[in-house]
């Protein structure tokens, strides 16, 4: 694949030029704001072409046109470099085949540490993260005492996870929400909402903008919320809509944004939410993800992989009254390196909202454990 870059006043008019030149053979590696040297903001989307595309679109098809002698040069260019990443393939294997060679010695020797190891595998915690650990164990007592060992990964994951403290001061505090489709990002809104509009120390002036013009009925479902707790709520249209209502709302303490839920594969929806994320509006807006507790290893990373271009701020993590197992949402912590910032832990609006709590999180994890 090769990597090009396309310029454009934004996100999506970029990755339509892409389109154009390559048809929907792309996908995209990143896309960011930039302000140029004339004080003019521009949307740079980095795209990823198969390579023989790139030289068919890029200097036509007399390219591939060549003499039998360049043609020749070419296949032993290709065969060298085929022979190097062939002995570069074998290394690899030979350290993976040394590195697991120590391992199987290892559990040979000590049955502690492997049962240990098996016991949070099965419970979802990936095997990278574990050897990050426990390789600084061998020989170590913890390594022959089974409790001590658990109890020792435990603090490990306490100390790694991050929580984002809930703040609120008086300056305007924007906070986007996105997430994949079904995750409960219009719940967790209207939760947030009247957390801070009643059960604050004091409360807080709220406003409601919504993105979500593609589920059937998301709008009234999220005006009804703000109906019930008088809530200043709008629909927003187009970008210059968006810039135009924060700049209305400088008044209140806080506004919520609720966007339409993407699966990882869905490009253009993607595209829209990265031009509102980078539309010049005066104030920093904060993105929030909100993933389930039920999420599925399989989907961790291309979840990951298509929502952290958003630059994101925190994990919301709801649906925890749907599943008993939280090993993997754990370990989406652990290796992606996010902050936590609420729970919902229910159904009810405000109540099953609670701040982030690396205590509460571990309970359901140790509990998890301790059944199985």
């Amino acid at each position: 694949m090769i990597n090009e870059t396309f310029v454009a006043s934004d996100p999506k008019s970029a990755y339509e030029q892409a389109v154009k030149k390559y048809g929907d053979d792309v996908s995209i590696v990143s896309a960011k704001q930039l302000r140029y040297d004339d004080d003019t903001l521009r949307c740079e989307v980095v795209i990823a072409v198969p390579s023989k595309l790139f030289m068919e679109k890029s200097f036509g098809d007399q390219s591939f046109k060549k003499q039998e002698a360049q043609q020749k040069e070419d296949v032993y260019e290709e065969q060298e470099e085929e022979a190097l990443i062939s002995e570069i393939g074998e290394l690899k294997a030979q350290l993976e085949v040394m590195k697991e060679g120590m391992f199987t010695e290892l559990k040979l020797e000590n049955t502690v540490l492997s049962e240990v190891k098996a016991l949070f595998r099965r419970k979802g915690i990936a095997e990278q993260w574990l050897d990050s650990i426990l390789n600084s164990l061998i020989g170590s007592s913890l390594a022959d005492d089974k409790a001590l060992l658990v109890s020792y990964l435990i603090e490990e994951i306490d100390e790694a996870l991050k929580v984002k403290e809930e703040e609120l001061g008086n300056t305007l505090k924007v906070m986007m929400l996105v997430g994949p489709t079904g995750v409960g990002k219009t719940t967790t809104i209207a939760k947030l909402a009247a957390r801070y509009a009643y059960l604050l120390e004091r409360p807080y002036k709220v406003a409601l903008l919504n993105l979500d013009s593609y589920k059937v009925g998301a709008i009234e479902q999220l005006e009804h919320y703000a109906d019930i707790m008088q809530i200043e709520h709008i629909s927003i249209t187009s970008i210059e809509d968006f810039k135009e209502q924060i700049e209305a709302l400088q008044d209140h303490d806080v506004i919520l944004v609720d966007t339409a839920g993407m699966s990882p594969y869905d490009t253009h929806k993607f595209i829209n939410i990265v031009e509102f994320v980078n539309s010049d509006i005066t104030l920093d807006m904060e993105v929030d993800l909100v993933l389930s507790a039920t999420v599925k290893y399989e989907d961790m990373e291309d979840i990951y992989k298509n929502f952290s271009f958003l630059n994101l701020d925190s994990v919301i993590i709801s649906k925890f009254d749907e599943t008993k197992h939280f090993g993997t949402l754990l370990n989406f912590m652990l290796l992606y390196d996010l902050p936590m910032s609420y729970f919902s832990v229910g159904q009810e609006v405000p109540d099953d909202l609670l701040p982030a709590s690396k205590e509460y999180l571990l309970e359901q994890f140790i509990g998890d454990m301790n059944e199985g």
